[in-house]
């Protein structure tokens, strides 16, 4: 049972890079064949350029997923390398969440038509939310946010509580 946890991994990854090829094969067939046979009509040359260029973010980010994810094995069937954890926080987490939404705006593009491009907009303003997210949590941990009021360091709940109470508390 020796490096469990790397085969454990290793398994997880292959399966959610295998299931995740194949979402996107189907999403992305159900797209083309359906605009292709039903709506053949309004499939222009302008419509091809909306999907390639709306649909292309998801094609790189299942690459790097791919890339980065992917386990390798040696010739007798261990594991050589896991590949990187596909569910951790950060930017993996929001690589998965555009391109969930991209798969997304790939099927309502199907049913609705090339208006519905429109809702990937929601990529770039969940990104400005995440770093003025970021931005903010990074100002408070630094002691740049609400903490201090002119120049002087605000009372903990702790000092507070002792001073009400008439005991005399030393600042440092």
């Amino acid at each position: 049972m020796a490096q469990k946890a790397t085969k454990v991994l290793a398994a997880r990854n292959g399966n959610s890079l295998n299931r995740t090829h194949l979402i996107s094969l189907v999403i992305h067939a159900f797209y083309l064949l359906l605009r292709l046979l039903f709506f053949y009509k309004s499939f222009t040359l302008r419509s091809l350029l909306l999907y390639v260029s709306f649909a292309g973010p998801s094609f790189v980010i299942e690459f790097w997923l791919e890339r980065i994810g992917r386990p390798v094995y040696t010739s007798d069937g261990g594991v050589q390398k896991a590949g990187e954890d596909l569910e951790q926080k950060g930017l993996t987490e929001y690589l998965w969440d555009v391109l969930y939404w991209t798969w997304a705006c790939v099927a309502l593009a199907t049913i609705f038509g090339d208006r519905s491009w429109w809702a990937y907009t929601a990529v770039p303003l969940y990104s400005a939310y995440l770093a003025w997210k970021t931005y903010s949590g990074m100002k408070g941990g630094l002691g740049m946010g609400s903490g201090e009021e002119n120049g002087q360091p605000s009372e903990s709940k702790r000092q507070k509580k002792m001073e009400k109470r008439g005991q005399k508390v030393q600042y440092r």
